[in-house]
Order: C-alpha cells, then structure tokens, then sequence
C-alpha cells in the first residue's frame, strides 16, 4: 500500500481519494467512501489520527481566490488547474466572434462573467443551427476545458430525472442535442435558470438544499422547436450559428494552448456592459431573429388562423383595431375551415395576447363574413375584445 494514498473523513463518513482514469488517457478525482477497519488493516491503526477532518461539504465557487476549504467545510467546487498568463489567443477570439457574431462584446461579457463571477445569473444560452459542422460542439467542448470539472453534460433524460446530485452543484450545464419539446421541461429549465437554491438528492440519501448557481449552454440542430419559448420570454439568448468555412481537425488544441491568455485577459478586460436584469444583460442586447423564430414556432395553429383572421379584416375595412366577442369569432372561423371552441377562443386571447375584456356590457361593431372574401359590420352589445393591427404584427 502506497503511504501517500490520501483519505479524508467528512463528518462520520470516510472517504479515500482517488484519481479515476478516463477513456481519454486523463483522470478525474474522486471520493469514494471507505471503511475504517480496512484502513486500520492496510496502514496500521496510527494511519487514522493523520486523517484530515472536516465537519461537511459545501460548494463555494471561486477562479481566481480559490479555496478548498472554507471553515471546517470541504469545497466541493473543483480549482481550474490554468495559471492566467499574458499573451495573444486569435483562434479562441475567432471562435467567439464565430458564435456571437455581432454580440461578440456581449460574448465576451458572458465569458468574462462566467470566469470572475460564477454566482451571477445569466441567460439559458441556445445555439442552433441545421447545418453539420457549425462549430457548437467545439464551443461546448472549449468551455469545458475551461473550467474543467465544474462543467457537465446532461442528455434531455437528466432534466427529467428526480436524482440531481451529481450536476446540481456544477457551473455549467451543457446539453449538445437538446429537445425539451414539453411544457413541463420548458418550465423547469426556466425556473432553474433563475432559482437561487435547488433541492440536491441523491439514490439512496435524504434531500439537500443548496445554493444554486449553475449557467445552462444548450445546441439543437432544430432551429424552429428544440424547446418552448412564449411570447416575453427573456431568459434564453438564442443564437443561429453558420456553417464553419474550413475544418482544421487540431483547432480544439489550439484552443486549450490559448486558455492561460485568454483567462489572463479576462481578467484585465473591462466589461462592455453593466447590470441591467437578474441575469444581467437585458431582453433587448440579447434579443435576436432565431429567439423570434422559435417564438413564433411555438404558437399553436388556432392563434396564427385568429390572427391572419383579424389582419384581413383591418386590411379590408382599412382600420387599426377590431372588437369582438368570443362567439364572433368562431363562424368566422369556420368559414376558413378551422373548429374550435369557446375555451380554446378565450385561451389565445386571454393568455395568449394578454386582452381584458370592456368592464361592461357595451355597444361595439364587429364584423360577418360576407362572402368572397368580403366582411360586412356588424352591431352588438357584450363585454368585447379590441385588438390592434400592431399587436398581431408583430405576433
């Protein structure tokens, strides 16, 4: 038995460390519990009163003042093993320019922000694209290398998984072909992008709560619903990715050999922006055209029809808003061949578009379809709706 062999206890339980080797010739650390009368039986029984103790875990994360142990608590978080030094690092700055495009000062914001402050929340950030050999995979490979074991792969089972322990307390949670196509899923990616605490639980243990205070990186190849996205959504920064003009087979090495200058840049850079939401960056700078195209993805079949309903009959009559009741709605409906009932009208228009009705029963005009593609108006009396051309524009 080797005397440097190193063993831990924490709390009651001991542990020895253990370097695992991985399939790629490196290794990562681990604690694997250990019984004490086999340390006795390998080292003799002085071997137990040089074990270091510590009264639990916590994870604290820390770059640049990294401590392993806080108080009597053993650090879960894991140190970056890079040493930031001065230099130049043109193929990591051609990778950010390549997945921000014209948001790189904002790419490196987020890059800047992850290093120096792992606490602050940032938006879900999604890449996608339908084209092969983009880059994405490269990018989720680069942060791992970064920040090494505090970075982790989930698959779309993961999410749903009741057992978290071994992701809840890491940086980043990265998924390379996301499909979260149910509401459920959507939901509680969201609210885990903005909690400050998350219940850890693991096969066979009670519940832990802990700080939380990962950052999720997610790449589709679905451009149109890799996850739900509603009208207002701020919390997902959504980026197309083009196709890469050449394929260089060591770029990822090239990468990695920049790292100590580009953390060493980080570092001494200024940010480009300040604060402006809980996750930092507001809806507007992180807005983009792929963000909308998955939001207009997202809306079901009977608000389009509604709302191509309602512009034609403001293009018609040449006016800028229209009022009606719920039960307006559905002949009109069905002279374009689509069902639906009362509830489903309520739905759209209610959560969908966010219109209350007028307090009071009131005279309004509406509209009938007439014909050949013509509407004659209408009077009637009820709590109705009024819509503006505005509003399903720019639906």
């Amino acid at each position: 038995m080797a005397e440097q062999d190193e063993f831990i206890r924490v709390g009651t339980t001991l542990y020895k460390v253990v370097d695992q080797p991985l399939i790629d010739g490196g290794c990562v650390k681990k604690r694997i519990a250990w019984n004490s009368e086999t340390l006795r039986q390998d080292y003799g029984k002085d071997r137990m009163a040089t074990v270091p103790k510590y009264d639990g875990f916590c994870t604290v994360p820390d770059h640049v003042g990294y401590k392993p142990v806080v108080g009597k608590f053993l650090n879960l978080y894991e140190p970056i093993g890079h040493r930031p030094q001065e230099g130049s690092f043109p193929c990591i700055r051609s990778l950010v320019e390549h997945i921000f495009g014209e948001q790189y000062e904002l790419g490196m914001d987020y890059m800047q922000l992850l290093y120096l402050y792992p606490i602050q929340k940032l938006p879900i950030l999604l890449l996608v694209s339908e084209e092969r050999n983009t880059g994405k995979s490269t990018f989720l490979n680069f942060l791992k290398a970064i920040f090494q074991d505090n970075v982790t792969f989930n698959t779309n089972e993961d999410f749903r998984s009741q057992f978290n322990s071994d992701w809840a307390g890491k940086l980043l949670i990265m998924v390379d072909e996301v499909l979260l196509n149910r509401r459920e899923d959507s939901e509680r990616l969201k609210n885990l992008s903005t909690t400050l605490s998350y219940k850890v639980e693991a096969k066979g243990k009670d519940r832990n709560e802990i700080g939380f205070f990962a950052k999720f990186v997610l790449c589709s190849n679905n451009e149109h619903l890799p996850v739900i996205i509603d009208a207002g959504e701020t919390r997902y920064w959504v980026r197309k990715i083009e196709r890469l003009q050449c394929d260089d087979t060591d770029f990822l090495q090239k990468l990695k050999d920049e790292i100590p200058a580009f953390l060493y840049h980080l570092q001494h850079r200024t940010l480009a922006t300040k604060k402006e939401s809980r996750m930092w960056f507001s809806p507007k700078q992180i807005e983009t055209e792929a963000l909308r195209k998955i939001i207009r993805s997202n809306r079901n079949r009977l608000e389009i029809e509604m709302a191509d309903l309602l512009l034609d009959i403001m293009a018609k009559m040449e006016m800028e808003t229209v009022s009606f009741c719920l039960h307006d709605i559905i002949p009109l409906l069905l002279c374009s061949q689509v069902k639906a009932e009362k509830l489903q009208v309520r739905k759209v228009v209610q959560e969908c578009w966010k219109l209350s009705p007028a307090p009071n029963g009131l005279t309004y005009t509406t509209y009938v379809y007439g014909g050949e593609g013509r509407y004659q108006p209408r009077k009637g009396v009820g709590r109705y709706y009024t819509v503006t051309k505005g509003l399903l524009e720019s639906l």
